[in-house]
């Protein structure tokens, strides 16, 4: 019975912990937009926050119940392939739902900035620049930032519903 009334609010908080990630991977790839150097002596790589949902047990029991083979139980999976993992966090809602947040390192090639005067300069005066956009990220920290309050919004929804189901 609990889970019917806060189920809806579970995953939504799932869905705010996912956005929360995202918008502290972008954060820190703005914050270190001009890095040159990182502790291991390259230029700071930007960091993707990949998003991946699973379905549950509850599910795989079911199709195993009806005779079924679970393989693979992959709702979707948004992971390109020019991506390296780094660390993932996972939040299990009880509703079969299993939402997978990691963070990832883009692969991409570093810019090259011609700047004599930079300490990081090499002998013909190029700098290797972090490949991190500030546009693509800030485009990024605004999709988060309204996924973030559309789960905000479904939780205020559920709690009128359930307010409203109480007065009946």
């Amino acid at each position: 019975m609990s889970d019917g009334l806060f189920g809806a609010i579970k995953i939504s908080a799932t869905g705010l912990r996912g956005q929360r990630t995202k918008m502290d991977v972008v954060a820190r790839n703005l914050a270190n937009a001009e890095t040159t150097q990182t502790a291991e002596g390259t230029p700071y790589r930007r960091q993707r926050a990949i998003f991946e949902q699973v379905l549950g047990k509850k599910l795989e029991t079911n199709d195993r119940n009806m005779g079924r083979e679970v393989e693979d139980n992959r709702l979707s999976r948004t992971n390109p392939g020019h991506m390296s993992g780094l660390n993932s966090s996972s939040h299990t809602v009880s509703g079969g739902i299993q939402s997978d947040v990691s963070v990832a390192l883009d692969a991409s090639e570093f810019r090259v900035v011609y700047d004599p005067g930079h300490p990081d300069a090499d002998e013909d005066g190029y700098v290797l620049m972090p490949n991190v956009n500030p546009i693509t990220e800030m485009v990024d920290m605004i999709t988060a930032s309204r996924a973030y309050e559309a789960n905000i919004s479904a939780v205020q929804t559920a709690k009128e519903m359930f307010n409203q189901a109480l007065k009946i």
